[in-house]
């Protein structure tokens, strides 16, 4: 797909090396937060139990004594800030806004973004930068996203690989569900397995009665993804074992499976449909509930006799914690209408073979949430490490 920088010059894409932005700090708490949680001179002290009397009289800088109700004060001060909180609601959007995908150019994720990207300039009038912070399974990016000012300037646009985050990359800097506010499910492909057309296989039976001879090999986006646990999964509930050999993206995985190292490999239809149409790869397999329209002759898992083995790719929108409500439904408001667009639309499903979701926010944190809780189950089950 060729970048909508070439067609539009306000649009602008920048990389981890070249980009223009700066990362902004997060904001500093008020130097009276900061005096009271050193226990700093003219504020009471701290007792040893960490808690302080709100109550207790507080010497001014003038020597008097005065009493301090810091519970209403923070009322007071909370009700203050409401009309700020409004107006940067009415006058959002104030300046360019950031798209931060957490992976290299030319992935599906990357993609999808660009596709929008013409469409949300047009609404919202500002100037759309799509920057790919990519590394560490996405959590570079996810990071940046998630410290930056919750401001309606920044959003983040991932793949699926966010809701299996906490099992490949340990110490995370930031927590998924607690520091990004969800947006909207965009849409979701199945995972395919695939095999190049010289392999003997012709379904997944073929695959599995091999394996049961040893030495079958298969081919994933990376240790601990979505593709490596489904397959691990499969291979389980077979009761034959398959070698797993985890490749650093995408592209690297499908040039080894078109030129027959590996014996197959899964990944998103997104990704492997192009080499499917090109006859470079034979499908054996789809991980979703239905037959995809794209691929009407492969049978799903449920088909094959493993009823239940589900896998999808996702791309999901987040902002960072605390930005405005009203600004997340306008932005939300803006992707569904680009979304539902009939050339962006068919786009969408036919480089990816995927189908439009365009949740609500509150269904987008559910989604996340049970990804979360099976996929970790799969990883601790068989006892996946990060590399």
């Amino acid at each position: 797909m060729s970048s909508p920088t070439a067609r539009r010059p306000r649009i602008c894409a920048t990389a981890s090396t070249a980009w223009r932005w700066t990362s902004t700090p997060p904001d500093t708490p008020p130097e009276g937060a900061a005096r009271m949680a050193a226990g700093a001179p003219g504020l009471p002290p701290r007792p040893a139990g960490g808690m302080m009397n709100l109550k207790a009289p507080v010497r001014a800088p003038q020597g008097r004594f005065i009493m301090q109700n810091w519970s209403r004060r923070a009322i007071l001060g909370g009700l203050a800030a409401l009309p700020a909180i409004r107006a940067s609601a009415d006058t959002w959007p104030s300046g360019t806004i950031r798209i931060v995908v957490p992976f290299a150019p030319g992935g599906s994720t990357d993609a999808v973004a660009r596709l929008a990207a013409p469409g949300l300039q047009q609404r919202l009038g500002v100037p759309i930068v799509v920057e790919n912070r990519s590394g560490a399974a996405g959590s570079i990016g996810t990071d940046v996203a998630a410290k930056a000012r919750p401001d309606g300037q920044t959003w983040l646009l991932t793949f699926d690989s966010h809701a299996v985050m906490p099992v490949l990359v340990p110490s995370l800097p930031f927590d998924i569900q607690r520091d990004l506010a969800p947006v909207t499910q965009i849409g979701h492909a199945p995972y395919v397995v695939a095999c190049q057309p010289g392999k003997p296989y012709k379904t997944m039976a073929d695959v599995l009665a091999a394996a049961k001879r040893g030495g079958v090999t298969f081919g994933s986006t990376g240790n601990g993804t979505i593709g490596h646990l489904a397959m691990l999964m499969l291979a389980r509930r077979a009761g034959v074992s398959m070698t797993h050999l985890p490749y650093r993206g995408g592209g690297l995985a499908v040039n080894d499976a078109v030129a027959g190292h590996i014996d197959m490999m899964i990944g998103s239809s997104a990704l492997l449909a192009p080499h499917i149409s090109a006859g470079s790869l034979r499908p054996l397999l789809q991980l979703g509930e239905q037959r995809l329209a794209g691929l009407p002759e492969v049978p799903t898992t449920a088909e094959a006799g493993f009823p239940g083995l589900t896998a999808v790719a996702w791309w999901g929108v987040f902002a960072p914690a605390g930005t405005p409500e009203p600004v997340i439904q306008r932005f939300r408001a803006a992707l569904v209408e680009t979304y539902r667009e009939p050339r962006i639309a068919s786009q969408f499903a036919e480089l990816n073979q995927a189908e439009l979701v365009l949740s609500e926010p509150a269904d987008l944190a559910r989604f996340v949430g049970t990804q979360i809780d099976s996929w970790g189950r799969v990883a601790r089950d068989n006892g996946v490490r990060p590399d």
